[in-house]
């Protein structure tokens, strides 16, 4: 091919990619036009159709999550934070411990560790709020030893309740 020839090819493929360009901006100019017109008319008929979606989407994750902290979904506002898992861990032996005490063969000793367990329950929650507002580092570390002593109660209330 000759250099002639060459600047020919050239010329014609720039060209070509200018009028490609100018199609490609009319064409956006034509669709942002159709949206102006069409837009007013379809959104009030897509609306509810998003409402929908986002509360199955809201439903799905709120079930996720009681599932997560092993709460029913109905509780799950009373836990929230990021201490919401050991706010759950506590409600659960909390409730355990009211389980203990209503069982029919529940010593004097299994209520005395029951009223000494709400004691220290008590104390965990207010750890666990008090940890919400510390820096990230000590936060852990409060968490990490609230999560041993709900661990050592967990395995007695258990050991108590014969399981």
């Amino acid at each position: 091919m000759t250099r002639k020839a060459e600047k020919k090819a050239e010329k014609k493929a720039g060209k070509d990619a200018a009028k490609e360009s100018k199609d490609a901006v009319k064409r956006a100019r034509t669709a942002v036009g159709v949206a102006k017109v069409v837009g007013p008319a379809v959104v009030p008929v897509l609306t509810p159709y998003a409402a929908r979606a986002a509360g199955v989407a809201r439903e799905t994750y709120d079930r996720y999550r009681a599932r997560q902290l092993g709460v029913p979904v109905t509780r799950l506002g009373e836990f929230t934070g990021r201490g919401a898992a050991l706010h759950a861990r506590i409600a659960g032996v909390a409730d355990g411990l009211a389980d203990l005490r209503k069982a029919q063969r529940a010593t004097a000793d299994d209520q005395a560790f029951a009223d000494q367990a709400q004691g220290t329950l008590e104390q965990l929650t207010a750890s666990v709020r008090a940890a919400e507002r510390m820096p990230a580092a000590r936060r852990k570390a409060a968490h990490r030893a609230v999560a041993g002593e709900l661990e050592r109660l967990e395995s007695q209330l258990l050991h108590r309740l014969g399981i």
